[in-house]
């Protein structure tokens, strides 16, 4: 398994939409895994899946602004990035933390679209993850006559 990150076009937008989010992931990847993963909740909810071409612009643009993010040891705010800046045009990537499966063990954060990883060289099997939160869509009503029966 190669070490070295996928490097990023050098088209990849800058913006103040993509600084922000880098600002407030670099923030969010201090909390604790409970309060990462309950803030990373509510704010997939309503959202559509990221597709892959989605989540990928989102990965270079997110490691060309930011060399922390790009570095080998920004996973965690790389991968809360990248679900922020998708998520600011309604849709949301699958987000996983775990661990790599072979050595060196070690923890890894990473998002996934489309059931593919994300700007990773490593396949889905050399993760496990611990962590997980997908896109939640808006709960469609229940059509009219079926009355919900665990809201007693």
């Amino acid at each position: 398994m190669s070490t070295e990150m996928t490097m990023p076009g050098r088209g990849a937008p800058r913006g103040p939409r993509v600084r922000a989010a880098i600002a407030v992931a670099l923030l969010v990847a201090r909390l604790r895994p409970d309060r990462l993963r309950r803030l990373l909740t509510f704010l997939s909810r309503g959202a559509r899946p990221a597709p892959y071409a989605t989540a990928l612009a989102a990965y270079e643009s997110v490691v060309t602004a930011s060399r922390r993010c790009a570095g080998w040891y920004g996973c965690l705010p790389r991968s809360v990035a990248i679900a922020l800046l998708c998520r600011t045009s309604g849709t949301w990537p699958t987000w996983l933390a775990g661990v790599r499966a072979a050595p060196p063990f070690a923890p890894h954060a990473w998002v996934e679209a489309e059931n593919r990883l994300v700007g990773e060289r490593a396949e889905p099997h050399e993760y496990r993850p611990l962590i997980t939160v997908p896109p939640q869509q808006a709960a469609t009503t229940a059509p009219a006559g079926e009355a919900d029966t665990h809201a007693r």
